[in-house]
């Protein structure tokens, strides 16, 4: 069975999702961050694994649920973090971020009995999910990330490593207020989505 990987950072103002800021306050952003971590959480509660592991930056809140390890994210940048990651794992893996509040458990069941790796682009041109059944740190390690071609050299890399990828859906990460309306409206039942209206609401937005 799967291990499930989350990397995050914990929700405070001023430390995540400041591309919200403006329109929103940084209290708002981080708010709202939390809300987006709350449901990615969730989904991967909800998903038959082997482990769950919570790669958090910062220390957890009452937003953790129960049946998570949580280890810490190591130094250096965002592909030596997620390499991190994988290296602490002892069998198949999937890993993905806290910026796709839509994900669901249907999405993260996944089967390597075919496959050697899923990957999974996001529309701004990187990716929300890589999975590797066996975790490789050195696939990650030097590819250039938040660029809009982040996505596109992970993926070669696994090519030329000689792995049978499978692409999941592409998904919008929450970068913006743009894409936080477009993935709070392909999720209405969300936290996410209840958050970002009462924001707005309360803002007069």
């Amino acid at each position: 069975m799967t291990t499930l990987l989350v990397i995050a950072k914990e929700p405070r103002p001023g430390r995540v999702k400041t591309r919200l800021t403006p329109p929103f306050t940084p209290q708002e952003a981080a708010a709202l961050a939390e809300a987006a971590l709350v449901d990615t959480l969730r989904a991967v509660a909800a998903t038959p694994a082997r482990r769950r592991v919570l790669v958090l930056d910062g220390v957890p809140g009452p937003w953790l649920p129960p049946g998570f390890d949580v280890v810490p994210q190591c130094a250096g940048g965002l592909d030596e973090r997620l390499a991190a990651a994988f290296a602490g794992c002892d069998g198949p893996a999937l890993l993905i971020g806290m910026d796709t509040p839509q994900v669901t458990p249907a999405l993260l069941t996944v089967d390597f009995a075919d496959c050697d790796a899923y990957f999974g682009p996001a529309e701004d041109g990187g990716f929300w999910a890589l999975g590797l059944a066996r975790p490789d740190p050195e696939l990650l390690r030097g590819v250039p990330m938040s660029t809009p071609t982040t996505g596109a050299v992970q993926h070669e890399r696994l090519v030329m490593a000689g792995l049978r990828v499978r692409e999941l859906p592409r998904l919008r990460d929450v970068d913006t207020a743009r894409d936080a309306e477009a993935v709070a409206a392909s999720a209405p039942d969300s936290r996410f989505a209840a958050e970002l209206g009462r924001l707005g609401v309360a803002a007069g937005r």
